[in-house]
């Protein structure tokens, strides 16, 4: 499923356009983008959360050339699902 497949599908549950359901899905990633830009941490009871973690600089070898390459340290964002979120798919 792609973006506008999404946002059709979402549009179909909630019984709204498909414009308006774009506009809702681009400000909740919006919203989730600038949370973690700004240090804090999303906690969603029953789907997950969403932080961004920091990954130290490291240095790593090339696998054709086996020299040694820097890689420079970074931040990653990051999402875990919760448990009961997981139980649905298991049950």
């Amino acid at each position: 499923m792609n973006k506008g497949e999404f946002i059709k599908a979402v549009a179909e549950k909630a019984n709204c356009t498909q414009k308006d359901a774009g506009i809702v899905f681009d400000a909740v990633v919006d919203t989730i983008v600038s949370t973690l830009k700004g240090g804090d941490k999303i906690v969603i009871p029953g789907f997950g959360s969403f932080e961004l973690v920091s990954k130290a600089a490291t240095t790593k070898i090339n696998p054709l050339t086996k020299k040694p390459v820097k890689v420079a340290a970074c931040k990653n964002p990051k999402f875990k699902f919760g448990k009961s979120f997981k139980a649905i798919f298991n049950a």
